[in-house]
């Protein structure tokens, strides 16, 4: 985490203050678990919910002691008997590190992918916003960065609408499945502890109980989680980029806001960049770079290794952190784009009528001409077009082969661009439903 690409409410989430504040919780109601079970006496338990609950816990301290300890958790079991006393004796009563450890970073993480779905809701709607205001803004399409046929300014923004409804869904369901809790000591089996323990702590923290969890809670779990975030991000760079081709200065079709006094070079005055775009490519480039590690602690050794430990504390905050601060910049960005309707028209036209290919190939065809022929008929009078030399339909309308089968007037309903646009409600519908 850099503060240049942080926002406060994802970092607070992995303070080392925050964790063990939630440290504590899950060892406070184990020991409230374990007295209503008689297992220590119930006084204790009390004892150390009301010397812990407002504690503020000197992280330098911990520090100091884990320099000697070589352990984080026994370090913090360590100061906080410091806080409760001896009553501390009844904390931590057969568990193992992995319960307190995997248990917090799965409550960070669903509180981290809370804050992520309320980005991505921001994100949704002003798609949705900009989609309608620009339902019927006609522009040209592009397959391999080439004019295809016509399309509308908010079915391009309904697109990303419809990818970015499926991110949401799936982080959904990656928040639900790495909300498990594990209070069942070494290896997993509860020898030393009764599993109602951890029911009890899973209800409190919000979780639900792991159902069979080695030492650790298995980082399947994780990895999907973190493939979610990945592909997020990628959803995200898509949009990034289609907005950095929209932006070049021969297309110009649409532009990053440019706010009083923005500088856009240190050389040249003239110059407004897609800076956002391009930083959201970069930001999504490294939000990818964590599956792979979230993929490859899924192979532990046994019951536990930590191989996933120093990869994890690296990854969770960073992952979250960046893709955080990248959603609420692509809503910003969307918000605020500038849209340029007569460039669109412009380019529409550029290419003289050629965007119109395909409705007259099928309109020979359905005349009686094959395909093939048809095809040749109308690709001899496009590629002149191409080189700037006349107009399509003028050529058309001049090349014998054609006029055996299509009238002048029949020529001139084919390079009708509303009928590429006829069928825009009934995809608004099936994205947006009956708005």
């Amino acid at each position: 985490m850099i503060p240049r690409y942080t926002r406060p409410e994802m970092a607070s989430i992995w303070e080392p203050q925050t964790r063990f504040k939630i440290w504590f919780e899950i060892e406070a109601h184990a020991a409230d678990a374990l007295a209503e079970l008689g297992v220590i006496p119930r006084e204790p338990a009390r004892t150390i919910w009301a010397k812990g609950k407002d504690a503020t816990f000197d992280v330098a301290r911990i520090d100091e002691i884990e320099r000697e300890t070589k352990h984080d958790v026994i370090a913090f079991l360590t100061h906080l008997a410091e806080i409760v006393g001896p009553e501390a004796r009844f904390v931590h009563q057969g568990m193992t590190s992995s319960d307190v450890l995997d248990t917090c970073l799965n409550v960070q993480l669903k509180r981290a992918a809370d804050l992520l779905i309320a980005d991505l809701d921001r994100v949704l709607a002003a798609l949705k916003t900009r989609a309608f205001e620009h339902k019927l803004t006609p522009t040209i399409g592009r397959s391999h960065g080439i004019h295809a046929e016509p399309v509308t300014f908010g079915l391009k923004l309904a697109y990303a609408h419809a990818e970015f409804a499926r991110a949401r869904a799936r982080l959904v369901a990656a928040r639900d499945e790495i909300s498990t809790c594990a209070i069942s000591g070494a290896v997993g089996t509860f020898a030393q502890i009764d599993p109602r323990v951890e029911e009890h702590v899973a209800k409190a923290m919000g979780l639900r109980p792991e159902p069979v969890s080695t030492q650790v809670i298995p980082r399947d779990r994780h990895a999907m989680y973190f493939a979610t975030l990945g592909v997020i991000a990628a959803s995200v760079e898509r949009l990034a980029v289609e907005v950095r081709h929209l932006q070049r200065t021969e297309v110009l079709e649409a532009e990053e806001f440019f706010s009083e006094g923005q500088k856009g070079s240190s050389a040249m005055p003239h110059k407004r960049n897609p800076v956002l775009s391009e930083n959201l490519s970069g930001l999504s480039r490294m939000v990818r770079a964590y599956v792979t590690p979230a993929l490859e602690n899924v192979v532990l050794w046994h019951e536990r290794d930590i191989s996933h430990s120093s990869a994890e504390r690296m990854m969770a905050p960073d992952a979250t952190v960046t893709l955080d601060f990248a959603l609420v910049r692509l809503a910003g960005l969307i918000e605020k784009l500038l849209v340029y309707p007569q460039n669109m028209q412009k380019n529409l036209d550029r290419l003289g009528g050629l965007v119109h290919s395909q409705r007259v190939l099928i309109a020979l065809t359905q005349k009686g001409a094959s395909r093939e022929d048809a095809y040749k008929f109308v690709q001899r009078n496009a590629m002149p077009v191409w080189r700037g030399e006349g107009d399509f339909q003028t050529l058309l309308k001049q090349d014998a082969d054609v006029k055996k089968y299509l009238t002048d007037a029949e020529i001139e309903e084919k390079f009708d661009l509303g009928y590429h646009l006829k069928h825009v409600d009934t995809i608004f519908r099936r994205v947006f439903g009956e708005t």
